[in-house]
């Protein structure tokens, strides 16, 4: 089977529960800091079909992977539903917010970490596919930390942004997140080019190898 297929199949496993651990590391955040919203409707759990969006979990990532069966290069990104908290009920109001929205990216670099450590400190060349599986949750949630910290609404970095903003951006913001939607798509398609050699680097910093198939 060639490499492109193998990773096709692989990154959209991963991606999938990469992106729940994401949104649930949200709704603990919250929980943490007074908030029981997400715990409420059901969104702490690891069963995948409370977090599926079906633009975000589905189309889009298999949209971007359908040219992994013709041999092709694919570069795979999605999310979840985003997990529900109140603001006004975190403890913390003007930091709160700051914190549940970098809880997700933490999520994620905390899972890249553990398994990028894996292939710094064994050989797996004897398990060649489980090599390359681990390489890619190491990748892809590198990919999921930094794409959420980018500050176009709703993304985490844009919550993280307008917490350490004066109040008076809060219109702005609201602005934004009128067109987020589209500014992400657009994101996607023309400007991903612009992350890929940082979360290369993130790879090679962790794992001490090259991320190539």
């Amino acid at each position: 089977m060639p490499n492109q297929v193998i990773f096709f199949i692989y990154a959209l496993l991963v991606l999938l529960f990469s992106a729940i651990l994401h949104e649930i590391s949200h709704g603990f955040s919250a929980k943490l800091q007074g908030d029981n919203t997400a715990e409420a409707a059901g969104r702490l759990t690891l069963n995948p079909l409370p977090h599926l969006d079906p633009f975000g979990s589905i189309i889009l990532p298999l949209l971007l992977a359908l040219p992994a069966l013709f041999g092709a290069p694919v570069i795979i990104i999605g999310w979840a539903k985003p997990v529900p908290f109140n603001p006004n009920n975190l403890r913390n109001k003007k930091w709160g917010p700051a914190l549940v929205a970098l809880a997700g990216p933490s999520a994620n670099i905390l899972l890249a970490i553990f398994f990028g450590l894996i292939l710094r400190f064994f050989d797996l060349s004897f398990l060649p596919l489980f090599g390359f599986f681990i390489a890619i949750i190491v990748w892809i949630n590198l990919l999921l930390a930094v794409f959420n910290l980018i500050p176009i609404p709703p993304l985490d970095g844009s919550k993280i942004l307008f917490s350490v903003l004066p109040i008076s951006w809060r219109d702005f913001e609201f602005q934004l997140e009128r067109y987020g939607f589209f500014l992400i798509l657009l994101f996607v398609f023309f400007g991903f080019g612009l992350i890929l050699p940082l979360i290369s680097r993130l790879f090679g910093i962790i794992t001490g190898q090259p991320f190539g198939f």
